[in-house]
């Protein structure tokens, strides 16, 4: 019988080492998850600030009429997943190759009309504002400021939001998104590959796109709105042509370049893993890369996080932290309390412990761990305690 087990506590005890020390190369990738985690509605009616990926194929499917719904569904039917993104993919894969044949009622400028309705939906939907006062995306952008770095903070999102920009405004924080200019900024590649700006300048990669992009009807990217251009750019798992590929590509290889630096460490939340394209590219950079290491921090058991759980289990350097239990070198076993790691251990346990679960998965609750973690250090390990070296940072 198998008797294997983690301990929360011995994990957590070098995490928050890490957070608080600003040697570490890290860097974080926020998934659909987060907004879903800020409740804008009561506490007897929740509401998320943004809707997941099932949420908003949803919200889609009720805005679209006509033609254009019925080719929706029959899409979502052919695929056998309700996911926006895939719907999109096809969409925008069916206009480009079809011309005036009829696909579902829709020729190839039916389907380019399509993706318009989309896109506008989608906008429509997570252009929403922060709420007022204490949340977790301030509470993120607060921990990257409350620390002397060696290495720039960076960012990585799947979402459109702006809810990152937003953040860093209010905070009146710095930060580098691949555009450059004033009136109308356009893409930089290069600027993303040097990554030679402050180090208190965040960096906010956006992976799937933005609502704050748009394609000119050049076929040019750029940060803002543009008279007769698409509302936004959204990415597609399809081939891209020239144009639409520059932003992508650029973004993907930063993501790739960062988990191939020595001593990295990407810290995700919100992120099921499910999207074939990132975790391919994670899986093959833990491949070859030793030194890099990611902590996966997964709102549901082990049995329901079968994606990042596969990853894990094949690459020792990713950790997969559940509420039931973790995958740690490879791993896969429940949670169970040990000893205090240092005095007073237990006021940070009920920070990610709620007395039978760990509950860091929720993005809320992660960033407001991040957040008290960087202003207080009061019960970390002091040397008088027999452990001051630097030996979590190994």
């Amino acid at each position: 019988m198998d008797t294997t087990v983690h301990n929360p506590d011995q994990y957590m005890f070098d995490f928050r080492h890490i957070i608080t020390n600003g040697r570490k190369k890290i860097g974080l990738l926020i998934g659909a998850g987060a907004p879903v985690s800020v409740n804008v509605g009561d506490e007897e009616n929740y509401r998320a600030l943004i809707p997941d990926i099932k949420g908003l194929t949803k919200l889609v499917r009720e805005k679209l009429e006509g033609v254009e719904k019925e080719a929706f569904q029959q899409l979502e039917a052919e695929i056998g997943d309700s996911n926006i993104e895939l719907v999109l993919s096809k969409v925008r894969g069916l206009s480009e190759v079809i011309g005036a044949t009829k696909i579902h009622e829709l020729d190839g400028e039916g389907f380019r009309e399509l993706s318009k309705s989309i896109c506008s939906t989608i906008k429509d939907v997570v252009d929403v504002d922060l709420p007022e006062g204490d949340n977790p995306f301030s509470d993120i952008i607060s921990w990257i400021n409350g620390i002397t770095r060696q290495a720039p903070a960076e960012i990585f999102t799947t979402n459109y939001d702006l809810l990152f920009e937003e953040a860093m405004e209010r905070a009146k924080t710095p930060y580098f998104d691949g555009f450059v200019g004033a009136k109308n900024p356009f893409f930089d590649p290069s600027s993303i590959s040097n990554n030679d700006l402050p180090i208190n300048w965040i960096r906010l990669w956006k992976l799937h796109g933005s609502i704050g992009w748009a394609e000119t009807p050049d076929g040019d990217v750029v940060r803002g709105s543009v008279t007769g251009g698409e509302s936004m750019v959204y990415p597609s798992h399809i081939k891209y042509d020239q144009t639409q590929a520059a932003p992508f590509t650029s973004l993907f290889e930063r993501l790739k370049n960062f988990l191939l630096e020595p001593d990295s460490l990407l810290i995700t939340s919100g992120f099921s893993f499910a999207d074939a394209h990132i975790s391919a590219k994670i899986s093959e950079c833990m491949s070859a890369n030793s030194s890099s290491a990611i902590i996966a921090l997964q709102y549901k058991t082990l049995e329901e996080e079968i994606h990042a759980v596969d990853i894990a289990k094949r690459r020792p350097n990713m950790s997969v932290y559940c509420k039931d239990g973790a995958v740690i070198n490879g791993v896969k076993a429940g949670w169970r309390l040990g000893e205090e790691p240092s005095k007073h251990w237990g006021k940070i346990r009920q920070e990610y412990w709620d007395g039978e679960s760990f509950y860091l998965g929720d993005f809320k609750s992660f960033a407001h761990f991040l957040a008290k973690s960087g202003g207080d250090k009061t019960y970390l390990v002091t040397p008088e305690e027999g452990d001051g070296d630097d030996s979590s940072e190994e």
